[in-house]
This record gives C-alpha cells, sequence and structure tokens, in this order.
C-alpha cells in the first residue's frame, strides 16, 4: 500500500487519479528546488503529472526541463506517496500518485518555462525546513538517511 501524506480524502468529493513523477537532485552540498511563487511562494521538489502517452521517465525530464531548466541523468527510484488535494490551475480535486527520484543534474540549460516556477538550490536544512508538503519532505528525509 501506499502511504497517504496530508488530509483524508472528503466523503463527498470525487477525485481523478494523477499519477507524477518527481526529483531529489543533489548538487554537490545542496539542491535543487523549485518554488511556484503565486499564488504564494511553495517550495517543490520538481516534477509533476505524466501526461496521457507519456512515461514516468519521459514526464520527469520534461518536468524537470519545465520548472527549473536543467538536463538530469540516472535517474532512480525512491518511493512514492499520495495526496488527495485541489488543483485549482487544472479547477480538479486529484489523488496525486508521486513516485519520487534520485537523479544527477547535468546541467542548466534554460529559465524555467513552467509559469510562475523559480530555481532554487538549498542546503538539506533549508529543503526540510521550506518543502511545502509533507510527501515531499518525508521522501527528502528519506534520501538523507540512507545518504548516513
Amino acid at each position: 500500500m501506499i502511504r497517504r501524506m496530508g488530509m483524508p480524502p472528503q466523503k463527498n468529493r470525487t477525485y481523478r487519479l494523477r499519477p507524477g513523477a518527481y526529483a531529489i537532485l543533489p548538487l554537490k552540498t545542496r539542491f535543487l528546488m523549485t518554488a511556484q511563487v503565486t499564488p504564494e511562494i511553495d517550495v517543490q521538489l520538481p516534477g509533476g503529472g505524466i501526461d496521457p502517452g507519456e512515461s514516468p521517465m519521459q514526464a520527469l525530464h520534461r518536468e524537470v526541463m519545465e520548472e527549473i531548466g536543467w538536463r538530469i541523468a540516472a535517474p532512480r527510484r525512491l518511493g512514492a506517496f499520495r495526496r488527495f488535494v485541489f488543483m485549482p490551475e487544472y479547477d480538479l480535486w486529484a489523488e496525486k500518485l508521486c513516485t519520487v527520484y534520485v537523479a544527477r543534474p547535468v546541467r542548466e540549460i534554460a529559465a524555467p518555462t513552467e509559469p510562475d516556477h523559480v530555481t532554487l538550490v538549498l542546503s538539506a536544512s533549508e529543503c526540510i525546513e521550506n518543502l511545502g508538503n509533507d510527501g515531499d519532505r518525508l521522501m527528502f528525509q528519506r534520501y538523507l538517511a540512507l545518504q548516513t
């Protein structure tokens, strides 16, 4: 069973499954993150939804490029969690199935193309303090525990 993070589903809501691929990107002693800056600042693992006909790996590479402008290599699966949330940009109640990978950042190609996203480079403690959802924070802490 995949661990649920955040609020339980509301009984009076219908949720659409929204699988996604996300990345922890170590850059020497720091980490690449994204921040969605509107309507408020939300620090996130780079990544997002898997489009129809797209593989998780294709989505991971595309989403990282869109959100932080970096190419990545050698992704390996770390784990998964699910969240029940309202996604205002899609006017959608979603069961987000979030698969998290660890990948090697290769190089910065461009500025983020995803509207209202900026690239951040944070220390491990800054990531734990600022990640905007419990699932991202859990996966990041799992990654750190495996490094010791």
